[in-house]
């Protein structure tokens, strides 16, 4: 009887630890479940973005390698002035210059970092731009800048959505204003009412903004109040911060001075799609480059692969097929016009990716160094 007596007791924890084994496997089993389920809905998106960018790239490639002369296309290419090439690099980084200023620009005065980071954190997002899908590289540019500044990461996103949206208007500006001295192109009509609607869409959201303050974008936000990550006061600030990221559309002021550093920035854009057609000798006049890079510029709206291969080169010959330029000629224009907006960023990107590394490995060291200094 002991003996059974012994056994008993001694089997007592392990029937206690099967039961706790079981009921936590019952526990998490409906958050397994609900977490692939989760998993898959997360999921869709992407495939549906996948398959739309793969659609896009392949009916842009379609456009850019139909009806081509190879032995025309190397022509051409041979027979390209470099010195021109060279002015298109000084206008291309007349308007990364003006694109970076552009982005400080954006920021409620008081509040703007540096043009140093604010430059660096650019290029490393045209960096990541050119090398990833899906505009990989506006969350990089939020992270370096976070890091280098001391501005919070709600409010960087907000000036980096309002710089899609005055790109967008700078573009349509750009076409209306160039439009009597243009050829007809059958896109004309649609995108005058793609302008039109944007401009009630910006008309209603810088009203809505200017009448109520924050109280529009707290009204919206305020679901958000069940996630934990917003408990507390972190709504509150969240919404302080997206409400000064969006200065550059509730102040006029600062919507005039951005808005000017945007159109400076696309124009030096059409001068160096205007200079690259003049080093392949297809005598266009310079609002050929208005046209070129309206085109391309709203081709970026669309989803495209890494460095938009394709999709580029694509609408610039959507572009030049107004101007009667042929497929044979207009391709290898486009393909070293895309290799001056390409390499640059590459080049001058990973240099500055090393260079934030670097600063980043260094920065424990400093902090460790100052927190010493403080207790001492």
């Amino acid at each position: 009887m002991a003996r059974v007596t012994r056994r008993i007791v001694n089997l007592e924890p392990v029937l206690v630890e099967d039961h706790a084994t079981n009921a936590a496997d019952r526990l998490h089993a409906p958050g397994q479940a609900g977490s692939k389920a989760s998993w898959k809905q997360a999921k869709r998106p992407r495939i549906a973005f996948n398959l739309a960018m793969l659609l896009v790239t392949a009916l842009f490639s379609y456009i850019a390698l139909s009806d081509i002369n190879l032995s025309l296309a190397w022509h051409a290419l041979r027979n390209s002035n470099d010195w021109w090439l060279l002015g298109a690099l000084v206008a291309f980084g007349l308007g990364t210059a003006a694109r970076a200023w552009r982005w400080r620009s954006l920021f409620a005065r008081g509040r703007r970092p540096p043009i140093g980071p604010v430059a660096n954190a650019m290029i490393v997002g045209y960096f990541y731009n050119n090398i990833l899908p899906a505009r990989a590289g506006e969350a990089a540019r939020v992270v370096v800048l976070t890091k280098r500044s001391t501005t919070p990461p709600v409010e960087i996103v907000g000036t980096v959505v309002l710089e899609r949206l005055y790109d967008v208007v700078a573009l349509l500006v750009m076409f209306f204003a160039a439009e009597p001295w243009l050829p007809h192109v059958s896109w004309f009509g649609a995108a005058a009412v793609f302008a039109l609607v944007l401009a009630v869409m910006i008309v209603v959201a810088a009203t809505v903004l200017a009448v109520y303050g924050d109280r529009p974008l707290r009204f919206l936000m305020r679901p958000l109040r069940r996630i934990h990550l917003f408990a507390g006061d972190r709504l509150d600030r969240t919404v302080d911060e997206l409400t000064h990221g969006l200065s550059g559309l509730r102040h006029p002021r600062l919507a005039l001075e951005a808005s000017a550093w945007t159109l400076a920035a696309w124009i030096f854009t059409a001068l160096c799609a205007y200079l690259v057609a003049v080093a392949f000798h297809l005598h266009l006049p310079f609002v050929s480059g208005v046209l070129v890079a309206v085109a391309i510029g709203l081709g970026m709206i669309l989803p495209s692969p890494p460095a938009a291969v394709g999709v580029y080169e694509g609408a610039a010959l959507i572009a030049l097929e107004a101007y009667h330029v042929s497929h044979s000629a207009a391709l290898p224009y486009a393909v070293v016009l895309h290799v001056v907006n390409f390499a640059p960023y590459i080049a001058i990107g990973a240099f500055t990716l090393h260079f934030n590394s670097r600063q980043s490995r260094r920065q424990p060291a400093d902090t460790s160094s100052g927190e010493t200094a403080v207790s001492a």
